[in-house]
């Protein structure tokens, strides 16, 4: 009786590890690559040396849509600095299932910085890796890829990516 207690303990020992999050502060973020618009895939890791946002956002969502002009000034003010060198970037991960509509939003608010999506909607890979369960959502990582803030918005975001870019 009691090694089949001790094996039941070791069963949900594992169990709750394996659930354990992996977008914590302090954790490296979980790889993306995805293809851009142009069919391009582009990779979450080829930014390491960045502080950089992964935004995830869809056309479908008015709050995503709404923070549009918010993350134009933040790349704006942050993705040029010192030397002319890029210190931030913005890594945008569609939850879209339809190109069009995806694309039709990207031009229409003018969206410069990376774009990518596997269009496969709620049902992405991506969005279990990152455990999403709204829209918006945001993970900022340091220059070495390593998560440091996460869902964070206005103000807020904007002193952690300035602290970011200091260090």
């Amino acid at each position: 009786m009691r090694r089949l207690i001790v094996v039941f303990a070791l069963f949900i020992s594992a169990n709750v590890i394996a659930q354990e999050s992996q977008i914590k502060i302090g954790r490296k973020a979980p790889e993306i690559a995805l293809p851009s618009l142009t069919g391009d895939n582009i990779s979450l890791s080829a930014q390491k040396g960045k502080v950089v946002l992964v935004d995830f956002w869809a056309s479908w969502c008015a709050p995503c849509v709404e923070e549009q002009p918010e993350l134009r000034k933040l790349y704006n003010q942050f993705n040029k600095s010192g030397n002319n060198t890029k210190n931030f970037e913005i890594f945008g991960v569609s939850l879209d299932s339809k190109k069009p509509a995806w694309e039709k939003t990207v031009r229409k608010y003018k969206i410069n910085w990376i774009q990518v999506s596997d269009l496969k909607f709620w049902t992405s890979p991506v969005a279990k890796t990152y455990e999403i369960e709204a829209l918006p959502f945001n993970v900022l990582l340091d220059k070495k890829g390593t998560i440091v803030g996460v869902n964070l918005h206005g103000k807020e975001l904007e002193d952690a990516i300035e602290a970011e870019l200091a260090k």
